[in-house]
């Protein structure tokens, strides 16, 4: 079996787990009891890790055409499958807590997959294949079949039971394979629900009415968020996306649903993206407090202040687990080939033992866009954070780190390390009167004055004509278009009108994508984003807009973005679907709105 680009992927969610669905009807990648857990599902990384096919037998051949749309609003997503026989709908969804209604989405979601097929014209042979494999394809379960006709798989913690409304279904030695006719009319449910082996057993329920309560719980969600600026046709879908990446119970947003999706075919920069990143955090509050509403980006604060915890000498931590684990220690799942014999695949990711100084500058950008929703007075705990974060730039700020990009190599003075330290410290001085009688807005004041001549004296490089990625170095680094956007130096400043020109000139393509560097295989959607913010900050709105609808034509079919776009082929790349990138278009959008915006 060719093995599908990652744009045939769609996106199912309960926000608790994700799912990956490709166009021809497997689920691919599913970790049914949180984003960060162990997959049941996991062919995406190999072809013996697990897969939940369900499609025309045959699908992919000659005369064989698929439509895919998400239900308005929601993360239910319908693939219409046109035979030579006749047409056939197929309507999957991760099921949401009957009653559940805007803010209660995923709160006790049930660990449920529902698929639904509906017959629509003539008659259609169908072919199920049910091949559980838990944690990461090590495991091969026991089937039993069950007085119900569902089939119950069990390994290790994991079981699984599947059920089907009017098909009775039958165990094989380690997997279910069975086919069925649906003609016009003819509507068959699919449920298959999760749960532990020696915990709580899978819930059982009706697919048809579960899938109707699971498109009320999201249509009620989006109904509580308005979003009044340009492009709201991408905007709200991206809006979705990034629910759907939240972990409602602890409010955390993970960057992605996946893990060693690789930045290059063939390469070994595969990461494991199922976590939530402090770096990502001023970003992501922008895009919420834009597209959703403030309760989310509250939730999202309060889940970092508990991560965190009280601050010692230890460098804060660039990452954390979905309910704030600090260890991810990562290790290597050499049973698994990886996507494209992309090696090695990573589970962990061992980033959170880096140190990476841009940290303390995004989580107090965070508090200062939120200060008005936070209170005149801040509670202990957020003040004993704020002042810990502030006193740990002021005596750091001078140390290399690995950067905004998380080089596995040695340690440099990074521009944008820098620049969000001088974040930090000016965020401080502006939050003073909030912080009680140990806050130093004086002293504060000269650090952050003494940063920002730092970064001006040697972070521009004279020759090039721009601020480049580290002190001292001639190599360009996209990262310098986030300088107007932290407000440390205004778009239309000279220098960084030449940066923006120089960046766009040298790392930007034809078809609007920029490069993080010279070399970068690949071109960042989330930089791409950054510039289309640049220019229309510079007054160049028109030219902002065209390449905004250049960049968000790389989305695929169904709205999804993974991190990167191969710059020969236009196949999306890296882990997906990439909360950044789709964080990237809602800011760009409404900086497109109001140029202004702080």
């Amino acid at each position: 079996m060719e093995q599908p680009a990652i744009s045939d992927y769609g996106f199912l969610s309960d926000c608790r787990s994700g799912a990956l669905v490709s166009r021809d009807g497997s689920v691919d990648w599913w970790c049914p009891d949180r984003f960060d857990g162990s997959a049941v599902f996991a062919r995406l990384l190999g072809p013996d890790a697990g897969h939940f096919q369900l499609g025309p037998v045959g699908a992919g051949g000659a005369g064989h055409r698929v439509e895919r749309a998400y239900h308005p609003d929601t993360l239910v997503l319908r693939s219409v499958h046109h035979t030579p026989e006749g047409s056939v709908a197929v309507t999957d969804a991760l099921a949401a807590e009957v009653g559940a209604r805007a803010h209660e989405l995923g709160m006790n979601s049930p660990g449920v997959l529902i698929r639904v097929v509906e017959g629509l014209s003539g008659r259609v042979r169908m072919g199920l294949d049910f091949v559980p494999r838990p944690e990461h394809g090590l495991l091969t379960p026991y089937l039993y079949d069950q007085p119900d006709g569902s089939v119950l798989a069990t390994a290790g913690p994991v079981a699984l039971v599947l059920g089907a409304r009017g098909l009775p279904l039958r165990a094989g030695r380690d997997s279910v394979r069975q086919e069925f006719e649906v003609s016009a009319g003819q509507v068959v449910g699919f449920h298959l629900a999760y749960g532990g082996t020696y915990g709580e057993p899978p819930v059982r329920v009706d697919p048809l009415t579960t899938l109707a309560e699971t498109i009320q719980a999201w249509e009620a969600y989006r109904e509580t968020h308005t979003y009044p600026g340009r492009y709201p046709e991408l905007v709200r879908p991206s809006a979705t996306v990034l629910t759907g990446l939240t972990y409602a119970r602890s409010g955390a947003v993970a960057a992605a649903l996946t893990t060693s999706l690789p930045e290059k075919l063939g390469g070994d920069r595969n990461y494991d993206y199922r976590y939530s990143w402090l770096r990502d955090f001023a970003m992501t509050m922008r895009a919420l407090w834009v597209a959703a509403c403030p309760h989310e980006a509250s939730r999202l604060f309060a889940w970092v202040t508990r991560s965190i915890g009280r601050i010692g000498d230890e460098p804060v931590p660039v990452v954390f687990g979905l309910e704030g684990e600090r260890d991810l220690t990562e290790h290597v799942c050499p049973h698994m080939p990886g996507y494209g014999g992309s090696l090695p695949v990573r589970v962990g990711n061992d980033a959170w033992r880096q140190r990476q100084l841009d940290v303390p500058g995004e989580v107090l950008a965070a508090v200062w866009r939120l200060r008005d929703y936070l209170g005149d007075t801040f509670d202990e705990e957020l003040r004993e954070m704020v002042l810990g974060l502030t006193e740990q730039v002021a005596c750091t700020w001078h140390l290399p780190d690995r950067g905004m990009w998380e080089t596995r190599e040695d340690e440099r003075h990074y521009l944008s390390s820098k620049v969000l330290c001088w974040t930090a410290m000016d965020r401080a001085v502006l939050l003073a009167d909030r912080l009680g009688a140990q806050a130093d807005p004086r002293r504060w004041a000269v650090i952050r004055d003494e940063i920002r001549d730092t970064v001006l004296r040697e972070g521009w490089n004279e020759r090039i004509g721009a601020f480049t990625g580290a002190f001292g170095s001639a190599e360009l680094d996209a990262s310098a278009l986030f300088l107007p956007i932290t407000h440390f130096l205004p778009a239309t400043d000279p220098r960084m009108r030449s940066t923006i020109a120089v960046v766009e000139r040298e790392l930007g393509t034809e078809d609007g994508l920029v490069r993080r560097w010279n070399t970068d295989p690949a071109g960042f959607l989330l930089c791409s984003f950054w510039l289309v913010e640049c220019l229309a900050m510079t007054g160049q709105r028109r030219r902002a807009a065209e390449l905004f609808e250049r960049v968000a034509g790389h989305a695929n079919d169904v709205g999804l973005f993974s991190e990167q776009v191969d710059l020969g082929t236009g196949a999306q790349l890296g882990n997906t679907p990439q909360a950044l990138s789709h964080i990237g278009l809602i800011n760009a959008a409404w900086r497109l709105t109001d140029p202004n915006w702080y």
